[in-house]
């Protein structure tokens, strides 16, 4: 077996965080499963457009909330087999300012050197 080539140039971290995203439907909230400097793996229980940008707060423990503009790179709904409908999407980021990249940084290199 073929072990899947790595595309992602920064290390993600596995994490649970809270996220909200502003559609024109209304605020769906989801949750993190993993986050780069770069991106975000998020799942939610309604779908996201593919290649739709949308306004993101990702809620970081002892932290003020991140707000992004992340564009919609894939989504999968995950848990067919067991009934959960909740979806998974990639989400990279558009718009993430200079202090809250830095921030975020911080939080990635802590849960790496652990």
């Amino acid at each position: 077996m073929v072990a899947a080539i790595e595309r992602r140039k920064e290390p993600r971290i596995d994490v649970r965080w809270p996220v909200a995203v502003m559609s024109d439907q209304g605020t769906i909230k989801g949750e993190t499963r993993d986050i780069s400097s770069e991106g975000v793996a998020i799942f939610c229980d309604e779908p996201l457009r593919l290649d739709a940008s949308y306004h993101i707060a990702v809620t970081l423990p002892k932290h003020e909330t991140l707000d992004i503009t992340g564009r919609v790179t894939w989504s999968d709904l995950y848990g067919m087999e067991n009934g959960d409908t909740a979806v998974g999407m990639g989400i990279c980021f558009v718009e993430l300012s200079g202090e809250n990249r830095v921030f975020l940084n911080q939080i990635i290199s802590a849960h790496l050197s652990q």
